[in-house]
């Protein structure tokens, strides 16, 4: 017998859109839709099996290549007027739902899903105090309705009296990402609202796709690095294994191990160190070769390091560079805590997909492939263009660093 399946996320993707073709393998910060939907159930940890429902085969392929089980959807429940719950209990009727209690609607056309948020909402069904827990975000806003006759008539205020927003009652917008809903609830009404439902308070942007608008915000918010940060950047910290290597590493027959890295990254590094932009290498790995690459390098370089996030807060603050002016390069789930403290969170091309949904900017060459030299350009264009740091030391000499 196979593993007993109790959380079952499925994703809708139909293969056509009007408002924008093509739609869910639209790419947002290197990924489709459909991937990053599936890079944030996994990256949840509390969903045991990953459905994709589609009636176009690059879906399908698509999905199975991140990681989740491709189910075609007949034709009959793929047109504009199907219902996401059509593709829901089409789904769990291919997939052996008997130990299935709670079932995730997750939509990849809300492209920044909160995994922690999902994980979270997972639970709590699985805990019996409510029935359906739904994705939402705060809401302060003052809505209105026109009406031909009485003209604009307040909704959710009243037009007369202009409260305070710390004296208005909390109100939540529905934002689409995901519903995790109890298996029994959902079977037998077949609607995602049901029974007790609660909101979760997701920290992740509210972008819903319908559009190229849409799209076109999504991707301001993770642009790949090739386009200027929007800010200045005070100083550049990055992983060593997977962002200045391959991933990988040569052991002769005595047990020593050597790496493989990119010139041009050095190259980049080098630029810099010019500019007066400080650099730290900061890596769990304990093999000499990260000090002695960073000593090469000439940069600051802690290795063998256990918590890697407070190890980044302490040289911040010894460097007097705010996070918020930090990039971070990471590619694997021990960089998450510095992703999340960082104001520009960047990872390689080749991440892991447990990291993707942390991410604002991701270079388009994989680690060890010239992806430092792309975030050094990308960091050396913000400073021209906003300016330059006036505590950067110009006078370094441009050969003073060996790459």
């Amino acid at each position: 017998m196979g593993a007993v399946v109790r959380a079952v996320a499925v994703i809708p993707a139909r293969g056509g859109s009007k408002g924008l073709p093509g739609k869910n393998l639209q790419r947002v910060g290197g990924r489709t839709l459909v991937a990053r939907a599936v890079d944030a159930c996994r990256a949840s940890g509390a969903i045991d099996l990953i459905v994709v429902s589609s009636d176009d085969e690059a879906i399908l392929a698509e999905a199975e290549s991140a990681g989740a089980r491709p189910i075609r959807r007949p034709a009959s429940i793929s047109g504009d007027t199907a219902s996401s719950e059509s593709a829901v209990v089409h789904a769990l009727s291919e997939v052996d739902d008997d130990d299935v209690d709670v079932v995730v609607l997750v939509q990849c056309t809300s492209p920044f899903i909160d995994a922690s948020a999902l994980a979270d909402s997972i639970g709590r069904v699985r805990g019996g105090a409510v029935d359906v827990v739904f994705a939402a975000a705060p809401f302060h806003r003052f809505v209105w309705q026109f009406d031909a006759d009485l003209g604009a008539v307040g909704v959710n205020h009243d037009s007369s009296e202009r409260q305070r927003r710390q004296d208005r009652p909390a109100e939540f917008v529905e934002t689409g990402a995901f519903y995790a809903m109890r298996r029994e609830g959902f079977g037998r009404l077949g609607h995602r609202f049901f029974g007790h439902i609660v909101p979760a308070i997701c920290e992740s942007p509210t972008i819903e796709i319908d559009e190229q608008f849409d799209l076109d915000v999504a991707r301001r918010l993770v642009e790949p690095v090739g386009a200027e940060y929007e800010s200045p950047v005070r100083a550049v910290v990055t992983d060593f294994d997977g962002v200045h290597t391959d991933n990988r590493a040569t052991v002769d027959q005595d047990g020593r191990e050597a790496v493989s890295v990119h010139r041009g990254d050095g190259w980049g590094i080098a630029s810099l160190r010019r500019a007066g932009v400080p650099v730290l290498v900061l890596s769990t790995e304990r093999n000499p070769v990260v000090a002695r690459r960073a000593e090469k390098l000439g940069v600051d370089c802690v290795s063998g390091c256990e918590d890697k996030p407070t190890a980044l807060t302490e040289w911040l603050r010894e460097n007097g560079v705010d996070p918020a002016d930090t990039v971070y390069v990471g590619n694997d789930e021990n960089d998450a805590g510095c992703l999340e403290i960082v104001g520009w969170p960047t990872i390689v091309a080749d991440a892991h997909p447990s990291v993707r949904h942390l991410a604002r900017a991701v270079t388009s060459a994989v680690g060890g492939a010239g992806a430092v030299r792309e975030v050094a350009d990308a960091v050396l264009r913000s400073i021209r263009a906003t300016g330059p740091d006036p505590a950067a030391n110009k006078e370094e000499s441009p050969h003073a660093v060996n790459v």
